[in-house]
């Protein structure tokens, strides 16, 4: 396992590698990024009726309309913001620093997405399980012209995630602490740990909450063998593409999607014969991704 590439991320976080500089650099983009949805939300709610608000509200929590998937999606720009002065104030750093070399990263998230929009093809080519077939949810023409801006959003989303746990938390703690186990898992564990939503997985959370922390360990992985989050972005990217854009589970984040599936996330029999697949997805996802990388 080499892991060279990643010095490129890890050299620049070295001069302020405290964990206490860590963990201020943290509170300082939590505290930041409350305040500034809070404010957004402040803004909004002027300009809406009550009734409209509450309607909006609850249609937040769901995600079943497309502004309501668009609005939850955008609202991760806030996190970048936050994060580009939590660099700026604790580390005194640039926040393109935690994506690495632009021209590099670039070119591995086009060969990564390539790669995984093939693989993806190839899956929904082969014959499924009809118990599982996902049912048309959004008029095709309706879905086309929500599509560029969904895929904008879902690029600001999880840029903003990656950078976060694979370009911050990653970096950081890599320049502090030289075994994997701690740089890889402990942003893995806790970006799983923030999938936790037992009102809405039900008896399923553990099973969401295992599927996140597999998927952060492949996407630290490929981010320590890159020196970018070029590689990682594609994989989340491409990911949530199929998750919320084009099959979603029925009444989870379904407002943009083309398709649902017909069970919920809460509803243990779908997601039990549901989840082996996606884990399946998402380990051939990384090794499709790591063979792209090395063309």
């Amino acid at each position: 396992m080499r892991y060279d590439p990643h010095e490129t991320l890890v050299a620049p976080a070295r001069p302020s590698a405290h964990p206490l500089r860590l963990l201020a650099g943290i509170v300082l983009t939590v505290i930041l990024f409350l305040v500034l949805s809070s404010g957004i939300s402040a803004f909004h709610r002027s300009f809406l009726s009550p009734q409209a608000w509450e309607a909006l509200a609850q249609n937040l929590q769901t995600g079943s309309s497309p502004a309501a998937v668009l609005i939850n999606l955008f609202v991760f720009g806030l996190l970048i913001v936050a994060l580009a002065v939590s660099m700026a104030v604790v580390h005194q750093r640039r926040i393109g620093g935690l994506i690495g070399p632009l021209t590099p990263a670039l070119r591995q998230f086009r060969q990564v997405s390539l790669a995984l929009f093939a693989l993806l093809i190839a899956i929904n080519i082969l014959p499924g399980d009809d118990a599982l077939a996902p049912e048309p949810n959004m008029p095709f023409g309706l879905w086309l012209l929500f599509l560029p801006v969904g895929l904008l959003a879902l690029l600001v989303q999880t840029t903003a995630e990656e950078m976060a746990f694979r370009g911050y938390l990653q970096s950081q703690l890599a320049a502090r602490f030289t075994h994997p186990v701690v740089w890889m898992g402990l942003p893995s564990i806790l970006f799983a740990l923030l999938h936790l939503d037992p009102a809405l997985h039900g008896e399923n959370t553990w099973f969401v909450i295992a599927w996140a922390g597999c998927f952060g360990l492949a996407a630290a992985d490929l981010t320590a063998r890159s020196g970018t989050l070029g590689p990682a972005i594609a994989l989340h990217f491409v990911n949530n593409m199929n998750a919320i854009l084009f099959a979603a589970p029925k009444g989870n984040f379904d407002g943009l999607a083309l398709y649902v599936y017909p069970f919920s996330l809460d509803e243990l029999g779908g997601v039990w014969a549901w989840f082996p697949t996606d884990l399946m997805l998402l380990g051939c996802s990384w090794l499709a991704a790591r063979v792209a990388l090395r063309r």
